[in-house]
């Protein structure tokens, strides 16, 4: 509609004689508060803090497929068909270094340091070097694709343990880890399942180990690699079982004196034999191809991708255990972007100082990590006057998380986490957790205090590590995320606990390109863990929730009957005693001819 002429002329707008005076009558304090308030402003409109867009609808996170199955798969997913890769030139792990050492344009790859000192650093170049020298050496000594591919790697946590990994890689040969707490008996009747025949150790003490656990018995075992320089003693033992025990520079020199070009692997070639500790019986191998940890390391690159892609300049620190495959996904994604990882001095005590000294920006964390901080965090609120202004502040942080907002600068970070923060170095910017469930208060309270996103996942050895993830938007706690883009997963009815896939609760089983290819040499229980249809049966319980995400309830066999008809979680009693510094391990078990009693705080008489 025109307005018409009346308007305009009834319409008085002052001159610019009429503003200039009005301006001289104002007082100077009131032009001083009106130019303070519009530079605010102006600060405010430049610097306020900007919200991450989730990734997807967060009220429907994962879509049913079409089937009956009642089996669902993540919205990020390309139609019905698993995500395998996520960049096209790397499809196996030997791709995935090649690549990280070309976007690096051969920056800095892996860094270590002695107490009190900085990390020193291998570059992508001198890695690659050295993994053809040292499987030159593999080969040399006998093993190949075809016949004697398996190598045993008993070591924590530090580069000699990537180098020799990607050495394997390097020549389509088939990494064992070991580790500690699996004893004596469970190393020996895996390295007799796999036919074991070189195992490289950090050090004397676990090359000990080894001798022992083949001392006296027929084994396949030949050659023993220490990190370190073995003593003449030691080499002397070796020789008397007929193995022989030399050092990793004496093994890498040995492959320079005869160096083989690589031997790349396809993607369905097998890449780790990872046994798994049960709580009856004897070890079982899962086997996982390069297509598993490719596709399980593009399925965190997929979900992450668009609020917090991984850069060459990001630095992982590496103390989970490698022989465990979270630890190991985890380096894959930081190698595929040519990024660093530096690793901590073998000393859990010691963490702290190697956070502060290596300032990463990737941080993979276990609940009982972030169970210790959150005490500790709250014990030194020692005052009413102290919790209420950390409880204050925590309760803006989440408001503000809650919004999409994550950040390190606001100023409640100033006054109150600063510490926090700077006690992980002040740069973390990813952090993900898994492997245990973990208290929603816990989560969402260091996601407030940390200010960095921070994902949650679940998974197991047999899904290679994870097969469902938090999304970047969707900071709630109390779930475990969608599926991943590289499997679906379904419920199954468990209906001796009442639990009916109708009702969207369950046994959790997964199939997609991250599940294994079984257990080695053990038919019979490859398929006890995997049905005639493909579906891994993880033995875990699970419910869906209106959003499309995945809560775990708890393990279907670990779950017990008490007097009065009521199921009980061990795992929930352990975790509260896990809380405590005093309790390094913990162990519930119930009689089902007790009852709980319940008298103002939970009781578990029993339980022992």
């Amino acid at each position: 509609m025109m307005l018409n002429q009346d308007f305009f002329q009834r319409l008085k707008l002052p001159d610019l004689d009429d503003v200039s005076q009005y301006v001289r009558n104002v007082s100077t304090p009131v032009l001083v508060s009106v130019g303070a308030m519009a530079a605010a402003t102006t600060y405010y409109l430049a610097t306020r803090p900007k919200t991450i867009p989730p990734v997807c609808d967060l009220r429907m996170q994962s879509v049913e497929i079409p089937g009956g199955e009642l089996a669902r798969r993540s919205v990020l997913q390309d139609g019905d068909s698993y995500l395998t890769h996520f960049y096209d030139d790397a499809t196996t792990m030997y791709e995935f270094f090649l690549r990280g050492k070309r976007v690096s344009n051969n920056g800095a790859f892996l860094g270590s340091r002695k107490p009190k000192q900085p990390y020193e650093w291998m570059s992508y170049r001198e890695v690659l070097e050295r993994c053809e020298n040292l499987g030159s050496a593999f080969l040399h000594k006998g093993h190949s694709k075809a016949s004697n591919p398996h190598i045993g790697i008993f070591s924590q946590n530090r580069p000699e343990w990537t180098l020799s990994e990607l050495a394997c890689y390097t020549y389509s040969l088939v990494s064992v880890p070991l580790y500690d707490t699996l004893g004596t008996e469970a190393i020996a009747y895996i390295i007799d399942k796999a036919s074991i025949s070189t195992i490289l150790c950090d050090v004397l003490d676990k090359v000990s180990l080894v001798l022992e656990c083949v001392q006296n018995k027929t084994h396949s075992l030949k050659t023993i690699v220490l990190m370190e320089t073995p003593s003449i003693d030691l080499v002397n033992r070796g020789q008397q079982a007929g193995i022989h025990i030399l050092s990793l520079q004496e093994m890498e020199a040995m492959g320079k004196a005869n160096h083989q070009q690589p031997v790349p692997p396809r993607p369905e070639d097998m890449a780790v034999i990872c046994f798994t500790s049960g709580t009856t019986g004897n070890p079982k191998g899962a086997m996982l191809t390069h297509r598993n940890i490719v596709s399980n390391c593009s399925a965190f690159i997929k979900t992450t991708e668009h609020s917090c892609p991984l850069k060459s300049s990001d630095i992982h620190i590496s103390f989970l255990p490698l022989a465990h495959m979270f630890e190991r996904v985890v380096q894959g994604v930081i190698m595929l972007h040519g990024a660093k990882i530096g690793y901590f001095q073998g000393d859990i005590r010691f963490l702290s100082d190697d956070l502060i000294t290596l300032r990463p920006t990737v941080f993979p964390v276990v609940p009982r990590l972030l169970n210790r901080m959150y005490d500790k965090i709250f014990g030194q609120a020692n005052t009413s006057l102290k919790r209420w202004l950390l409880g204050f502040a925590y309760r803006r942080k989440e408001a503000e998380i809650m919004k999409g907002i994550v950040r390190t600068d606001s100023i409640w970070d100033q006054l109150i986490f600063r510490k926090v923060q700077a006690s992980l170095g002040g740069r973390v910017r990813i952090m993900i957790t898994g492997a245990a469930p973990i208290s929603p208060t816990v989560l969402t309270f260091l996601r407030a205090a940390v200010g960095c996103q921070f994902f949650e996942g679940y998974g197991q050895t047999e899904c290679t590590a994870g097969c469902t993830l938090t999304v970047s938007g969707d900071w709630t706690a109390g779930h475990v995320g969608a599926p991943l883009p590289c499997n679906s997963v379904k419920l199954v009815d468990v209906p001796e606990m009442n639990y009916l896939a109708v009702n969207g609760e369950g046994e959790v089983c997964v199939k997609g390109s991250n599940v294994f290819q079984g257990y080695l040499k053990d038919p019979e229980k490859t398929a006890e863990a995997i049905d005639a249809n493909g579906w891994l049966h993880t033995g875990d319980i699970g419910k869906w929730l209106p959003t499309g995400t995945l809560k775990i309830v708890d393990r279907k066999k670990h779950i017990f009957k008490l007097a009065q008809g009521e199921y009980i979680a061990p795992e929930k009693v352990e975790g509260v005693y896990l809380r405590s510094d005093a309790v390094a391990q913990v162990f519930v078990h119930g009689d089902s001819l007790q009852a709980r009693k319940l008298e103002g705080s939970a009781q578990y008489p029993c339980c022992s």
